[in-house]
């Protein structure tokens, strides 16, 4: 069994700073992936960053150069530095991964989302 747990969502002003964190937990091999994407009220869920286990990361345009992406792996944790943060940032966040369990199954996992809210 494996799972994302995930923390750091809040309450911020227009202009201030969040970070979230993700840990995946359980009999993990190894990790592909770690992201996030977000989903506001009523519209479609959207990518935002992801973190490859090579190091490359992408980013959503709407927040290239206010949002740094970066994982622990000796704790299996992805972290979303959210800075500047927007009235239009207002979402719930999810991480998400690619876990390969130690049974070598290969699995896409999703957290339970943390709600981000920034006030103007």
């Amino acid at each position: 069994q494996v799972q994302l747990v995930e923390s750091g969502g809040g309450l911020v002003q227009a202009g201030g700073a969040l970070r979230l964190s993700c840990t995946a937990s359980g009999s993990i091999h190894s990790i592909n992936f770690m992201g996030w994407y977000r989903q506001a009220p009523g519209k479609e869920r959207e990518f935002v960053a992801r973190i490859l286990s090579g190091g490359t990361t992408n980013y959503a345009d709407s927040v290239k150069g206010r949002f740094t992406i970066h994982t622990d792996n000796a704790k299996n944790t992805v972290y979303l530095q959210m800075n500047s943060l927007k009235p239009e940032d207002t979402a719930v966040y999810y991480c998400d991964a690619g876990v390969v369990a130690t049974t070598r199954a290969t699995l896409s996992l999703w957290g339970q989302g943390t709600q981000v809210t920034v006030s103007s």
